[in-house]
């Protein structure tokens, strides 16, 4: 009897433990890691038969495509990720662009403007989650090294391209190992193995780092099966990349397209597949607009009142008239265009209008307890992403932003 006293005993006590764990892990708050492989195209995955991707898309939520916002550049839309606002409403209209107000010009390559919070608008998600009593992090994130509003996110790092992709990954699952009031609920984590690839070799030559980021995929989440935290983790992209031959007739010689314009009644700054024209005097922005229409050939030349309406491009730091190129063609400068043709082969270019161009789109896939299983999306813009993270971490009171959360809230379970 008194065998048969200890033994009920022993299974209330056993269950009460359990019903505690339950009710602990049910109160510990979600994670999201959100992960950029920079360039990575929407195709990649089946193109080069990504093992790790495979295996993350069949038990998560993967998206036919992502679309980027325009222009398709890396700098905008990392900070449209992360702000849910098009870079015609955040500020960061290009990797290149003048800003007339501050007059300093916006280069990616210029640490004293990158880390400048003038050129930055929106509330980053790494505020957001801030501003609602929870911890931050990014290793690498276009905006994260700049006081945005006067703030950093908890824990980041200042860009080094140098830095070994492992300790990238050390580093964010040390920061999920630190005690719950120190963790950080939010986490960026960037990449750029694939970009680099993709514009060196073309996007038909980018296998070796598609799959070098699918071993790294893999490794991020066989390290966060030895974390016993609820952890959401969104990989996606900014961009695509659409080849371009190192030709004559690929690359556009903007010495001629601008050639016969005084070089004082404008400031051109050009990125490449996109090029503003900053017209000092307004009253000839016809002017120089149809001397440039008259050699448009292989790209488009818009005057401001007439960007198409899905670009949401009315800013001050765009152009009074913008040159896109058409895909498989780049704007090039005389001397760098004679290199590249000397050099012959391909190369990958980006930052094309995303509602033309196939190739500018990327990917969306995610996984994990706030993630519907084996969910399949229908194509969608990027600027949704934000509000979507948000809703995993139980924020509900957003800033104004493009995004809308309808659009990627059949992919959440509580």
């Amino acid at each position: 009897m008194k065998k048969n006293f200890e033994l009920i005993l022993l299974i209330v006590v056993l269950t009460f433990v359990s019903i505690a764990k339950v009710n602990q892990t049910s109160e510990e708050p979600p994670y999201v890691i959100m992960i950029s492989f920079d360039g990575f195209r929407h195709d990649y995955v089946e193109k080069y038969d990504a093992p790790n991707f495979k295996k993350f898309i069949e038990s998560g939520v993967s998206a036919e495509a992502m679309l980027p916002s325009f222009p398709s550049k890396t700098f905008p839309n990392h900070y449209s990720l992360v702000t849910g606002l098009y870079p015609g409403n955040h500020g960061l209209v290009d990797n290149n662009f003048y800003d007339r107000q501050l007059d300093l010009q916006y280069s990616i390559g210029n640490r004293k403007v990158v880390e400048n919070p003038a050129f930055y608008g929106g509330l980053p998600l790494w505020q957001l989650v801030q501003k609602n009593g929870m911890k931050s992090a990014s290793y690498f994130w276009v905006g994260s090294e700049a006081p945005i509003a006067g703030s950093f996110p908890d824990y980041y790092e200042i860009y080094d391209g140098k830095v070994k992709n492992e300790d990238r990954i050390s580093t964010v699952i040390e920061w999920l190992k630190l005690p719950k009031a120190e963790r950080p609920n939010y986490i960026s984590l960037y990449f750029s193995i694939v970009d680099d690839q993709g514009h060196a070799n073309g996007p038909n030559g980018a296998k070796e780092s598609v799959l070098e980021a699918d071993r790294l995929l893999g490794l991020i989440m066989q390290q966060l099966k030895q974390i016993d935290l609820p952890v959401n983790v969104i990989v996606t992209s900014d961009h695509g990349m659409n080849e371009v031959a190192n030709t004559e007739e690929s690359l556009i010689n903007v010495n001629e397209v601008l050639e016969g314009i005084n070089n004082d009644e404008y400031r051109f700054v050009n990125s490449g597949t996109l090029a503003h024209l900053y017209v000092n005097d307004h009253s000839k922005i016809d002017q120089i607009y149809m001397a440039i229409k008259e050699k448009e050939k292989n790209f488009n030349v818009f005057k401001k009142e007439d960007f198409p309406k899905n670009w949401h491009y009315q800013n001050s730091r765009s152009g009074e008239i913008v040159l896109v190129a058409n895909a498989g063609h780049s704007l090039s400068s005389k001397s760098n265009r004679e290199r590249m043709i000397a050099q012959g082969g391909v190369h990958g270019e980006h930052g094309f209008d995303p509602y033309v161009t196939e190739d500018m789109a990327t990917i969306f896939y995610a996984k994990g307890p706030n993630i519907k299983p084996s969910t399949k999306l229908p194509k969608f813009e990027n600027i949704h992403v934000y509000p979507f993270v948000a809703h995993i971490l139980g924020i509900t009171e957003l800033p104004k932003i493009d995004g809308k959360l309808e659009v990627l809230k059949s992919a959440y379970i509580k």
